[in-house]
């Protein structure tokens, strides 16, 4: 579509003049008003005796599955500038006017207008359009009807730069802190190996690791080479926030490994919906890089 034909579209939209009013879901009410002034802290002693007037907007908002009426100029001309390529938005500007207050019981229409088109534009964001609207919100007074809010509202519809492929990143993940008491442990899972400490002294196997056993008192700990097979004890699945290197949702589990110890990693290769208690898992070595390799389990 060429920048005549969208300019044709809007002298068209400017001819319509307002759209038909939309008339508010509910009428003005006491509820909203105290669940609009207790989120933003108001307590202006006139409410809910009366609605702040920046709720204006708040009285013909759609819902959920509402949608705009078919001659809703902001609705139109987004059409046409998504069929010519601009399919970004972005909101640059609005102001609002304010006749009087709103009152309990008054049922609000909204009505709008395309008031100015301009383009195409070279901005920050890419070559696009500023689309001007007015909006008229107003209450019937019997045979009349009386204007209380009006606004202007500005967007830009822009069509991004062509992204540039990205390199590829190495894997972020957050990386555990490796001391002398644990550096065997990790040393084995870059070996290919899920070691697990055990008692110099009792033989007492435990994780995760420590620089005295918790039964003798012994501080001469050496390790076993685990077989890397045990069954789910818990688990969570991950949805928020974002984990460096995983997509959510994922499975974190506990597993109880054959030798009696229990060691926390990612579950590949199930579905969340699927995985249970009990569920039999081997390990399988999650190399990030060649510094840092994860425990994580598959199962069986």
């Amino acid at each position: 579509m060429s920048s005549a034909q969208i300019l044709a579209a809007a002298e068209k939209l400017y001819a319509q003049g307002d759209s038909a009013p939309y008339p508010a879901r509910d009428p003005v009410n006491v509820p909203m008003i105290n669940n609009w002034t207790e989120a933003l802290g108001d307590a202006d002693p006139r409410y809910p005796d009366l609605a702040p007037p920046a709720m204006v907007q708040v009285w013909t908002m759609r819902g959920l599955h509402g949608s705009r009426p078919p001659d809703d100029p902001l609705a139109v001309m987004t059409r046409v500038l998504d069929e010519a390529g601009y399919t970004s938005v972005v909101a640059t500007d609005c102001e609002q006017t304010y006749h009087r207050y709103l009152r309990p019981g008054e049922h609000v229409a909204v009505r709008s207008r395309l008031t100015e088109v301009t383009g195409p534009k070279r901005t920050a964001l890419g070559e696009g359009w500023f689309v001007t609207t007015l909006s008229t919100w107003t209450v019937a007074t019997g045979p009349d009807t009386e204007p209380v809010a009006e606004m202007m509202f500005r967007i830009l519809k822009f069509r991004p730069p062509s992204a540039k492929p990205a390199p590829a990143a190495p894997r972020g993940v957050l990386r555990p802190v490796v001391n002398r008491d644990t550096e065997y442990f990790w040393a084995g899972l870059r070996a290919g190996e899920l070691r697990i400490w055990r008692c110099g002294g009792c033989g007492l196997l435990r994780h995760p690791p420590g620089p005295m056993c918790p039964r003798c008192g012994a501080t001469t700990p050496s390790h076993v080479v685990a077989s890397g097979r045990g069954s789910v004890y818990s688990f969570v699945v991950h949805h928020h926030p974002p984990v460096p290197g995983h997509e959510p949702p994922f499975v974190i589990a506990l597993v109880e490994l054959e030798e009696g110890v229990r060691v926390m990693g990612e579950l590949f290769g199930a579905d969340p919906a699927s995985v249970r208690i009990g569920l039999p898992v081997r390990i399988e070595f999650d190399r990030v890089d060649d510094e840092l390799t994860l425990p994580a389990w598959r199962p069986l």
